[in-house]
């Protein structure tokens, strides 16, 4: 007997806190290095000596980066993509042929093999030529069925779709809907069990890739019924199995080249050998796919970086402002410092947690996350910085440039491009409370019950012992450590000293533990509401790790005679920026607006301050804020093509 469809749920702020966190993977069988940093230990042994490629990865990686690159140069026209916002069908057909599908998938399956370093380091290249060709490859092989599959899938489907994926099929990732965003409890799409399948209903939105996909991996709600313990699960899933329509092609400010769309399912059949994982996995899949996932986002952030840095060194040397050129100017080095520093730092970032992946020796589920929420932040701000740069040249679209007769300089579409990275695979705000989360893991490992209103009080006395237990052994190792002896790290003391940055990062990793710890105590329950002070948390501990990451890249490349003098150089300006922003948010932790920002959105929401929208007019159309995602047959044309 089937179970009945599903009904749109209603689940109150605390149960989707609890489907959260039944998400999460809570166990941490390996070190991890910002773990330990939010912990207040600074683990520099986890990172350094810097993790290296084993040569025959480099090998490998360095082939296929030459015929990559040549590609880009002579097939790929980036202009023409942002022009007409789609990708010709010739150069997805020329990427297939050349393995790029594949690039992640084990060459048993057909696929290259690539390490995520190297994977990183083609979706930059790729990424500098056509944002909008960096995402197809990206959103295909990050989130899409191969990384799912590569995690969670059965000898048997990944020997049915891995070989597809590698060389002909594009993929999709469905998990997002109308009303359903970063709460994926209120997920509405259903996948009822019948007989040998499951049919699927509901409505996907933002399907990166959806409007071309032949293989489409879903998160739908399975209904508890005998045999079926239900709850959100995978499903790998035909693109063309009668009853899918991608009924709308999205368009947006940037990544103007993307096929991303609207998904309905109407009694779609998925065979029951297509689910990814038991049900109710679904989620946790989601997850930890995105814990490496993620890194291919800050590789765009660092491709855009390293062309902000090429142009804005080239035009700052051409253009000159009252008699001399404008990088000689003391406003605009500033920017070209800023570009340049962060750039080596999110490189360092990149490589070093992408290095971390590949060895597997570390938990980097802290590690992905800061590099995606730094990289998309760090990098929307140097986009910026060079439009500032350039001036009025900066707003300047890239074929206005042209048809005056200038250099066809696209930094307008870069800073558009880079703007959705602050918002894809988790926004800012939502990483900061993912991030925030797992920083505070030990805590709620030992108090948790402490602060849970439904903990009997047995338990409470339970915990209250082992939390004493905890603090008494943990609290005393804050107060002192090598971070205030002034011989600590000298292997990094060349003629540019970082050593006093390395003592700075462990003595604040320190003090962040006991802001944090302070925070615990007195918010307590409260805690979790706090997302503010949780933000600025997370924000000191990505400079901590970013300042890390720049400090052991500059050692190895001076280990290995590869610009080391210049590389210390960039490593020290960035600490001595990223130290700046350090001390203004444990400033803002204590020192803040929050109450009174609070007040202010009371007011907004209740009309205290209508008055001050008075004077303009929207110019928004008609209809509703959410479109309707009931379940039923589509009423649109079907949009979905097929390249190749």
């Amino acid at each position: 007997m089937s179970a009945p469809p599903l009904k749109k749920p209603v689940v109150t702020e605390r149960e989707a806190r609890q489907v959260a966190e039944a998400a999460r993977e809570q166990d941490w069988r390996k070190p991890s290095f910002a773990k330990e940093l939010f912990l207040g230990r600074f683990r520099l042994d986890l990172i350094h000596p810097h993790p290296l490629p084993a040569d025959e990865a480099v090998r490998r990686g360095e082939q296929f980066l030459a015929k990559l690159r040549a590609f880009c140069e002579t097939r790929i026209d980036g202009a023409l993509i942002e022009r007409e916002a789609r990708i010709p069908d010739e150069v997805v057909t020329g990427l297939k042929e050349l393995g790029a599908l594949g690039m992640k998938i084990d060459p048993k399956y057909g696929g290259l093999g690539l390490t995520q370093v190297y994977y990183n380091k083609a979706l930059a290249l790729v990424g500098s030529v056509s944002p909008a060709v960096g995402v197809l490859l990206s959103a295909h092989q990050s989130i899409g069925v191969p990384q799912p599959l590569k995690l969670f899938g059965t000898d048997e489907q990944k020997q049915r779709f891995l070989p597809r994926c590698a060389r002909t099929d594009i993929s999709a990732f469905l998990l997002t809907e109308p009303d359903v965003g970063s709460d994926p409890a209120r997920l509405a799409t259903s996948a009822v069990p019948e007989g040998d399948d499951y049919v699927l209903d509901g409505v996907k939105l933002w399907t990166t890739n959806g409007v071309v996909a032949d293989l489409l991996v879903v998160m739908a709600r399975v209904p508890r019924s005998e045999g079926h313990p239900g709850g959100i699960t995978a499903f790998v899933v035909e693109a063309d199995s009668p009853g899918i329509t991608v009924e709308n092609h999205n368009s947006f400010m940037g990544l103007r080249g993307i096929e991303n769309g609207v998904t309905r399912f109407h009694r779609v059949r998925v065979p029951a050998a297509n689910r990814v994982g038991p049900e109710g996995a679904g989620l946790k899949i989601a997850l930890t796919t995105l814990n490496t996932g993620r890194l291919s986002l800050p590789a765009s952030c660092v491709a855009a970086g390293k062309w902000s840095l090429k142009i804005a060194r080239e035009w700052s040397a051409a253009r000159e402002q009252w008699g001399r050129p404008i990088a000689a100017h003391e406003a605009v080095g500033a920017k070209i410092s800023f570009i340049a520093a962060t750039t080596f730092a999110l490189e360092a970032v990149l490589d070093l947690s992408s290095q971390m992946a590949d060895e597997d020796r570390n938990d980097i589920r802290i590690e992905g996350a800061l590099a995606k929420l730094f990289a998309s932040e760090m990098g929307w701000r140097m986009a910026d910085e060079l439009v500032q740069i350039r001036g009025g040249r900066g707003f300047e679209t890239a074929d206005s440039l042209a048809a005056r007769g200038e250099r066809a300089v696209p930094a307008e579409q870069v800073l558009r491009d880079l703007r959705i990275n602050r918002i894809f695979e988790g926004s800012t705000e939502i990483m900061h409370l993912l991030i925030a989360r797992e920083a505070v893991d030990a805590h709620l490992s030992v108090a948790g019950a402490l602060i849970d209103p439904d903990t009997s009080l047995q338990d409470k006395a339970r915990a209250g012992a082992n939390a004493g237990a905890f603090y008494a052994r943990w609290l005393p190792k804050l107060l002192t450590g090598p971070g205030q002896l002034p011989n600590s790290f000298t292997e990094f003391r060349h003629e540019v000293d970082l050593s006093p940055h390395l003592r700075y990062v462990e003595r604040h990793a320190r003090r962040l533990a006991r802001s944090t710890f302070y925070a615990m105590s007195r918010w307590q329950g409260r805690m979790e509401t706090k997302q503010n002070f949780l933000g600025r948390i997370v924000d000191i501990g990505a400079e901590l790790f970013a300042m890390s990451a720049a400090c052991v890249r500059a050692e190895l490349l001076r280990s290995r005679g590869e610009h080391g003098r210049e590389a210390y150089q960039l490593a020290d300006v960035f600490c001595r920026q990223s130290r700046i922003r350090v001390e203004e948010l444990f400033s803002r932790l204590w020192s803040n607006t929050d109450d009174l920002d609070r007040k202010v959105v009371e007011g907004v929401l209740t009309g205290t301050y209508a008055w001050l929208e008075q004077g303009v007019l929207d110019p928004s159309g008609e209809g509703p804020w959410i479109a309707d995602t009931t379940a039923g047959p589509s009423e649109h044309e079907n949009v979905h093509r097929t390249i190749g």
